[in-house]
């Protein structure tokens, strides 16, 4: 299973009632409950989780609706970053609702909302990714970075190639 060549993720133009909203859309040549379970199965989830260069000793899934999820980062300074939220929707292996907030050791922060769409297309599935919430356009685009990375990790990790995290 493998991402199409030269079908990387792609960031829309972000309009002035858009800005702080974050949309991502990639083929890759796997079935939707592949893809599906690349997001909630944690076994599968700690292969590729994370931007590049990151490692995950941690990570809890409760898939139900209500349920919450939590994992935890570490990149090349040994850091741990963690992150978690609660599941609003679960329609498998459709779409996935979720929300997102960072740990630190002020509480909670900010809380945004994750919508993954698992469309059937020619090439295999089409993940379309959207995050909303964002309180600014800076946060917005280092999460792009971040969610690019990521799904650099997961492509890698589906084609068998040797990711980086």
């Amino acid at each position: 299973m493998k991402a199409l060549e030269g079908d990387l993720p792609k960031q829309a133009v972000a309009t002035k009632s858009e800005d702080r909203i974050l949309r991502l859309s990639q083929v890759f040549d796997a079935s939707r409950e592949t893809l599906f379970a690349a997001f909630t199965d944690p076994k599968i989830l700690v292969c590729w989780w994370g931007p590049e260069g990151a490692t995950i000793p941690e990570c809890r899934v409760d898939l139900r609706v209500g349920g919450s999820w939590r994992t935890c980062m570490q990149g090349t300074s040994c850091d741990d970053h963690c992150v978690g939220g609660v599941y609003k929707e679960i329609r498998r292996p459709e779409k996935l609702v979720l929300t997102w907030a960072w740990e630190s050791a002020d509480g909670p922060g900010e809380e945004t909302l994750i919508t993954l769409e698992f469309l059937e297309h020619d090439e295999g599935c089409e993940l379309q990714f959207t995050q909303e919430g964002f309180t600014e356009r800076g946060v917005r685009d280092s999460h792009s970075e971040g969610w690019n990375s990521s799904l650099v990790c997961l492509r890698n990790f589906l084609t068998g190639e040797d990711a980086v995290i």
